[in-house]
């Protein structure tokens, strides 16, 4: 049940989070506003592993495939193309499109087991799910 909530609380803050960005970049620019957000959530990240954890950053090296590192990289991106797609289709538009990406992407890495995650089923009711969510952005696009 907790992780129902805390996810709930991830999707209204991932959507709050964009429309902020986007003003920021309204008044700046994109890679002005972009760095912000980053070094704002670098700083709040170090205050939290101060105050918590303190495990040594030397773990990070032990860390394989290297590539997993690539998070930060992908949270600039993210972040770049959040902004982007919520200034071209407005918030509800673009939220609902970034949801369907995600749910699908993340059903292909469980689909076929990549990145290690474990690999799960062909599931038709998980694809008639997607394909439900993508009628419901039609429908929700629909004017």
């Amino acid at each position: 049940m907790i992780g129902l909530f805390i996810a709930l609380i991830s999707g209204a803050l991932m959507s709050v989070q964009g429309v902020f960005n986007t003003k920021v970049t309204e008044a700046t620019s994109m890679w002005t506003a972009n760095a912000f957000v980053q070094f704002t959530a670098f700083l709040v990240c170090i205050v939290a592993w101060v105050a918590s954890d303190r495990t040594p950053v030397k773990n990070l090296l032990a860390v394989e495939p290297k590539y997993f590192l690539l998070g930060g990289v992908m949270g600039a991106f993210i972040t770049l193309t959040v902004i982007k797609s919520m200034d071209a289709l407005g918030p509800a538009k673009a939220v609902m499109l970034i949801v369907i990406a995600q749910l699908i992407v993340a059903y292909l890495i469980e689909l076929f087991g990549i990145f290690g995650v474990d690999k799960q089923p062909f599931s038709w009711r998980k694809v008639i799910g997607a394909l439900v969510a993508i009628g419901g952005f039609v429908l929700f696009k629909w004017e």
